[in-house]
């Protein structure tokens, strides 16, 4: 393995591309070895998908010691052409035929399930955090389709795809909604081992995912999408019932639900020449920076991200000015095309390196790829420029604040910004670190306040906020380290700053 970095460095040093293609092909090798063994370790009955898993994970290798540095050539990168985006009014004002039941029924949903929910304190799957009255993502999904089914007599399927993390906890959770009227059919990302970054090799030993041998798989992001769909027979038989498109979502987007005038606009597209992927963007604000963004690369549309950007661009790839829109990750695709470009092996999605540092301290990489990045492989793709509130993702307790508010109203399992509200932008909400973890954030409230007016709240250190608060404008409220701020049952703060001490006793 030292061997290895020193040649790795010999090989930058020396820059021969002989050479280079020398110790590629050693890298590959050993890497090959090291999976061997690990395939070896495979239970009879669990030794098909392990190879799949391997057999994925290999192709992925190889292109990663191809493929080097940021894979776009900002030179060639243009602004998309005008038709290739569409405005939401324009695909909305078309109306909807009288037959929008026999357009539902092609559609299959398809939710993103991967995810734990550790960034928020939690243990287990993200989507079982409880958002809004008891409810969770999950329970939110399920009432959505559930409507749909109902108010339209049809029978759009949900289908999740879960990862070896949340993959038990998420099946067993299912069985609630054996009743209710939506089919749930789920099916699992590819676990791929994690690489040592200094010798390229598996840190895994074996196939085991338990134990110790937790932080030795991963994973490798929602690019995974289109492989495992397929390689889970799942594909096949949506197809078979005549089921046409996805819609694929984060499942913690709680703005992506199923939108009639999207479906109807690829079901009968007005030119009579259907799109085969279609991705929602919307326009970015100050806090968007960093989201992938849609441009014209190569005569085709082409989702790039921040990490393939050269490090020299990556002020002008942040501007709002000239990156006017970014990527929801709401997309909407056709199966008979996946299937196709499965089957030739011609979907092309950039490679994400994602370094990790596990809890040792031993530095690793993740190979992912993004389901998004996949646009260029299909026909005829286009981008769907959609309001704000089809992005309403929840990734921190700050979030969640807002969703929990009377900013937003329920209704079916959707969210949809209280008209009491006069403007329809969202606050720009920061909570400190006290407040990162749910049941701390939960804690520090007693009742969720009401946000109606505020336009901005940050809040950092030891608070808590009493029964019915009112907060409107901007707030800032900091306790310094060793205070503690307590606001007051049925305060009303309008553009206040609370700094020091502030303890009340109830007498």
């Amino acid at each position: 393995s030292v061997f290895i970095s020193d040649l790795s460095k010999a090989m930058s040093q020396a820059g021969s591309s002989q050479f280079q293609e020398v110790i590629r092909q050693e890298l590959e090798y050993s890497m090959k070895i090291e999976l061997d063994k690990i395939l070896e370790t495979a239970p009879s009955n669990g030794l098909e998908h392990t190879k799949k898993d391997l057999e994925g994970f290999k192709k992925l290798f190889h292109r990663f010691l191809q493929e080097k540095g940021p894979s776009v050539d900002w030179g060639k990168i243009q602004r998309p052409p005008e038709d290739s985006i569409q405005p939401y009014e324009k695909i909305k004002a078309r109306g909807l035929p009288d037959n929008i039941a026999s357009v539902l029924n092609k559609l299959v949903v398809v939710k993103l399930n991967g995810g734990l929910g550790t960034s928020m304190g939690c243990k287990g799957p993200k989507s079982l955090i409880g958002v809004r009255n008891e409810n969770t993502f999950l329970d939110l999904t399920v009432q959505q389709i559930e409507h749909l089914n109902k108010s339209y007599n049809t029978d759009v399927p949900l289908v999740l795809m879960n990862s070896f993390n949340t993959d038990d906890d998420t099946k067993k959770i299912l069985q609630k909604y054996s009743h209710s009227r939506v089919k749930i059919y789920t099916f699992n990302q590819s676990r791929y081992p994690r690489i040592n970054k200094e010798t390229l090799l598996p840190i895994a030993k074996d196939v085991s995912y338990s134990g110790e041998n937790t932080e030795c798989w991963y994973p490798p992001g929602h690019g995974d999408i289109y492989a495992s769909f397929y390689n889970s027979g799942l594909l096949d038989n949506l197809i078979a019932e005549g089921k046409e498109y996805i819609f694929v979502s984060n499942i913690d987007n709680l703005g992506a639900t199923v939108d009639l005038y999207i479906l109807n606009h690829l079901m009968n597209p007005p030119n009579g020449k259907r799109c085969e992927f279609v991705m929602e963007v919307t326009n970015k604000t100050r806090a968007d920076v960093k989201g992938g963004t849609l441009t014209q690369y190569e005569n085709k549309l082409r989702l790039v991200e921040i990490a393939q950007v050269p490090k020299a661009h990556v002020d002008e790839f942040k501007s709002v000015s000239k990156f006017k829109i970014f990527n929801t990750n709401n997309l909407w695709i056709a199966l008979s095309a996946i299937k196709r470009l499965q089957e030739k092996n011609a979907i092309d999605m950039e490679i994400i390196v994602n370094p990790k540092t596990l809890d040792g301290g031993l530095n690793v990489i993740q190979l992912e790829t993004a389901v998004g990045a996949a646009i260029k492989s299909f026909e005829n793709s286009l981008g769907i420029n959609v309001p704000r509130s089809r992005f309403l993702p929840v990734k921190t307790t700050s979030d969640l604040l807002l969703v929990m508010s009377n900013l937003y109203t329920l209704n079916a399992g959707s969210l949809t910004m209280s008209e009491k509200r006069e403007f329809p932008t969202v606050p720009l909400v920061k909570l400190g670190s006290s407040f990162t973890k749910v049941q701390d954030f939960l804690r520090r409230f007693e009742s969720i306040p009401d946000m109606l007016e505020l336009d901005h709240l940050t809040v950092s250190g030891d608070v808590t906020f009493g029964k019915n608060v009112a907060l409107k404008g901007t707030v800032i409220i900091i306790a310094n380290h060793g205070d503690r701020i307590d606001i007051p049952a049925g305060a009303l703060l309008e553009n206040k700053i609370v700094s020091g001490n502030l303890r009340i006793l109830d007498h």
